[in-house]
């Protein structure tokens, strides 16, 4: 028995709901990739911690995956075990008045939702953001002037062994597109957040105000991952492509955005070489003729 079946079976034993050769295009939000030769859909804490100890068992890669929106996974797919914590593990709380409790595999648009409906503010600059919490924490995600270690108070995560901890904020060196999980091999599970008493109405009215920004700004009706590339230091990368006029450079079937120069997007049937190749050109023209040098923020798999 290879070790791939060997692992489906002692996870299928265990009760873990998991699935061999997943397209990747249907859980990234690039919609690029081959095949995943097994994913794992944890429910609970407990069979995230009982998957870990298993792959790690069977010696076949891991990779922790939320909604795949700041992913480019190669066109071979991936020769590995993939966690997805996105749908199942998704359980959010209510601890007091002020405090939110969420598991990591839910989307930010659900936790705003839930924030709002408790009448409770300071995530509204994340509506409309295409990630999980999980991801949110792990990059310390932001827009419209907030950031996740605004409203953070505390994360849980599980060891490669499967082992519990959690990390206060204090310790959880959160900067620009970093916190100190980006640093370690520590599965993000839940996240607290303490946010303040509001009216649900002008929650409600403020995220829908950054929702209408973001589909105005951003190609929000095609594929992508986000921003491609990290904000330079003194600048901005979408404002340095359009000024050396990339906005619309094609290759195959990926594009600059007409929309926004800081996206890469899907017009239809791209591949990662396709879209390798235009941040390659991107990152070629734009030190050539400005002196930057782009750093790309979009995490390619294989």
């Amino acid at each position: 028995m290879d070790k791939m079946t060997a692992l489906e079976q002692e996870l299928q034993d265990k009760g873990i709901h998991c699935l061999r050769d997943v397209s990747l295009k249907d859980y990234t939000t690039f919609k690029i990739g081959g095949n995943a030769a097994i994913m794992i859909f944890p429910a609970t804490e407990e069979e995230i911690a009982a998957s870990l100890r298993a792959i790690r068992q069977s010696g076949v890669p891991l990779l922790v995956l939320g909604r795949g929106s700041n992913m480019l996974f190669s066109d071979d797919g991936f020769l590995g075990a993939i966690l997805c914590l996105s749908g199942r593990f998704s359980r959010m709380e209510q601890l007091d008045k002020t405090a939110i409790a969420c598991q990591s595999g839910a989307s930010l648009t659900q936790l705003c939702r839930y924030a709002c409906e408790l009448g409770l503010s300071g995530l509204e600059f994340a509506y409309g953001i295409p990630g999980t919490v999980g991801g949110a924490i792990y990059m310390n995600a932001g827009a419209y002037g907030g950031e996740i270690c605004d409203v953070l108070e505390q994360a849980r995560h599980l060891t490669a062994d499967g082992v519990a901890g959690s990390c206060g904020i204090e310790r959880l060196e959160m900067s620009y597109r970093h916190s100190v999980y980006t640093d370690s091999d520590n599965i993000i599970t839940e996240g607290v957040f303490r946010l303040r008493p509001g009216n649900p109405q002008e929650i409600r009215a403020t995220m829908e105000d950054f929702l209408r920004r973001r589909k105005e700004k951003q190609p929000v009706e095609l594929p992508s991952a986000g921003s491609v590339f990290r904000r330079p230091a003194g600048s901005y990368a979408s404002a340095l492509v359009d000024q050396c006029g990339l906005k619309g450079l094609r290759v195959g079937g990926a594009q600059v955005s007409t929309k926004h120069a800081g996206f890469i997007v899907n017009t239809g049937g791209a591949t990662c070489r396709d879209v390798r190749e235009l941040i390659a050109k991107i990152q070629e023209d734009v030190q050539n003729k400005t002196g930057y040098r782009l750093e790309c923020e979009v995490k390619t798999i294989g």
